[in-house]
């Protein structure tokens, strides 16, 4: 079986949009099983996926991740099943709580109870998307005129990726979504962490051969000069979860042990974003992703697959379009 490998927008937002698409193009004709975009505080993931949806053909499009708070989960499923009508059907929801930062100072929405909010999203979603009456009583949403989509989506499932970390936020991705997106879990974990999500899948009467799990941290294939930066800026995501965005990522990587190093980056983000990302250190890095050469990042990916990931996401750091294709191709072999 080929490997799922994904590719995804900068989720800040600040990417050369047009340089992005022409990658995705190739992506698409090489063979790449997805493409994710994230929405934060730049531009909106929805309009950037339509634009992806007209220019390829085959590659799957996923939203990793849309917090589902700045929009009902009515609209979220206006959105996706247009966009997966549009694409033939090719639409993957990621869904996941964002952070208090965002929620609550970029869109001025109450955070809590960021569980049971993701968890009724998720019913409501699925509910429009299979094109049911939505008649629906639960702790946020009281839904009772039995409105369904003015238009029948075009499959009835579209799947739903679910951006969890703690063990109750598992236990409803088990029971609910399609898929998992997992952050900030260290290659020598993930085993064990794959492992026990799907068996609360099978445990909860599903099929965790259907259930798609993707690699967290991912590779990164860079080179020559581009190396340093490319672990420099590997370093700074990490440090940036850990300083800006809540306390839940800090919560899980103490989970694994990074108890010290978390409080070493914290104390250094109040100096600066940049003296966050120094005081990553080494060992940390590499336990949460890959910067290297394609020979490297092949043997990370093929230890993810060893752990039981399904979808690996890959970044290629290059301003060669014909070697960026190419890249994508070894990576495939």
């Amino acid at each position: 079986m080929a490997r799922k490998l994904a590719i995804s927008f900068d989720w800040q937002g600040t990417f050369d949009r047009e340089r992005a698409l022409e990658r995705v193009k190739i992506a698409d004709e090489v063979g790449v099983d997805s493409v994710w975009i994230a929405e934060a505080w730049g531009r909106d993931c929805f309009t950037l996926l339509t634009q992806v949806a007209e220019r390829t053909k085959r590659i799957r499009l996923g939203t990793g991740i849309v917090n589902v708070y700045s929009r009902t989960p009515a609209a979220l499923a206006q959105h996706f099943a247009t966009l997966d009508e549009l694409s033939g059907g090719r639409m993957i929801a990621g869904f996941g709580t964002s952070g208090i930062n965002v929620i609550e100072h970029f869109h001025g929405v109450k955070f809590e109870p960021s569980l049971t909010r993701l968890r009724e999203v998720v019913e409501i979603f699925k509910m429009l998307i299979r094109h049911e009456p939505l008649k629906y009583r639960g702790k946020l949403f009281h839904l009772e005129r039995g409105f369904t989509l003015r238009f029948a989506p075009v499959r009835p499932l579209i799947p739903v990726h679910l951006a969890t970390l703690n063990p109750k936020a598992l236990t409803v991705t088990a029971r609910l979504a399609d898929g998992w997106l997992p952050v900030m879990i260290p290659i020598d974990k993930l085993s064990s962490e794959i492992t026990a999500l799907r068996a609360q899948v099978t445990e909860a009467g599903r099929d965790p051969g259907a259930f798609e799990v993707h690699a967290p941290g991912g590779v990164t294939v860079a080179t020559g000069a581009a190396r340093p930066k490319a672990e420099m800026a590997q370093a700074g995501t990490t440090a940036f979860y850990i300083g800006r965005m809540g306390v839940y990522y800090a919560r899980q990587l103490e989970r694994f042990g990074f108890v010290d190093e978390v409080a070493t980056v914290k104390e250094a983000w109040k100096d600066s974003s940049a003296a966050a990302a120094a005081a990553v250190p080494e060992a940390m890095r590499r336990r949460l992703g890959t910067v290297g050469d394609v020979s490297e990042c092949r043997e990370r990916l093929a230890a993810e697959a060893a752990a039981g990931a399904d979808i690996h996401r890959v970044n290629i750091v290059t301003d060669d379009i014909r070697e960026y294709g190419k890249t994508l191709e070894q990576l495939l072999a």
